[in-house]
């Protein structure tokens, strides 16, 4: 005779989540295409495209009258590249169809308006939070997001971590990952960096890879740098 054993155990528990997760806005979705401008990004930097979840928005693709996307080949383009792609948007009817079939989710045409696009607000209260503060490491494959403030990282950011804040960030340890300033579209974030040798920094979508970094600084900036957004394009200033 067999025992059953016990089913009263908990197997699982559902919460909701907020996760910040890269956009690829497809103009072309010829995989080969995809494949010859991809492989130069990830030659440049490897760590960011590992096992990266992204989304594709469709809002900006343009198909010739009968023309189909290929999901499955686009599909397999990213994954052999390292990407995760994991849901669609901004797509028709008959795209989210096709994409449901090669197992992909269907999210919602979110878009931010203008008037969102505002500063950091000024705390009401002496008691409200304004920032959240890292004072560990934050190791490769790491990921912080702080929603609606800035965020102060006073360790080292290693290869492959990730930063990402709705306001400013601040880092004094050395920053070898990458750092995400206004992810949700406030132009007037800055990042504060002690010792900039990133893979990535970014301010509301505008981004410099490291070879951009590494042009503007050939070695390493151990001297403290200021990076902010004038006129829609990225600057950066010593401290």
């Amino acid at each position: 005779m067999h025992t059953l054993i016990g089913t009263s155990q908990e197997a699982f528990k559902l919460k909701a989540s907020l996760f910040t997760l890269t956009t690829c806005h497809l103009f072309n979705a010829d995989p080969s295409l995809i494949q010859q401008q991809l492989q130069p990004l990830i030659e440049q930097t490897p760590h960011f495209f590992q096992q990266l979840p992204i989304i594709l928005d469709l809002s900006s693709l343009t198909l010739n009258p009968g023309q189909h996307i290929d999901f499955p080949a686009v599909i397999s383009c990213l994954h052999r590249n390292g990407l995760i792609p994991i849901g669609i948007r901004g797509a028709s009817t008959e795209q989210q169809t096709f994409a449901m079939q090669a197992g992909l989710a269907i999210l919602s045409n979110v878009k931010l308006e203008h008037t969102e696009l505002t500063a950091p607000k000024i705390p009401s209260s002496p008691t409200e939070i304004t920032a959240q503060i890292i004072t560990q490491p934050v190791r490769s494959g790491q990921q912080i997001y702080a929603k609606n403030c800035d965020l102060i990282v006073l360790a080292a950011v290693s290869p492959g971590a990730e930063l990402l804040a709705d306001g400013n960030i601040h880092i004094y340890g050395r920053l070898k990952g990458r750092a995400l300033a206004g992810v949700t579209g406030n132009l007037n974030t800055h990042i504060f960096c002690k010792n900039l040798e990133a893979e990535l920094v970014a301010i509301a979508g505008h981004y410099w890879l490291s070879e951009d970094l590494s042009d503007i600084y050939p070695t390493p900036s151990k001297t403290g740098v200021h990076i902010f957004l004038h006129q829609e394009r990225l600057q950066i200033t010593t401290l």
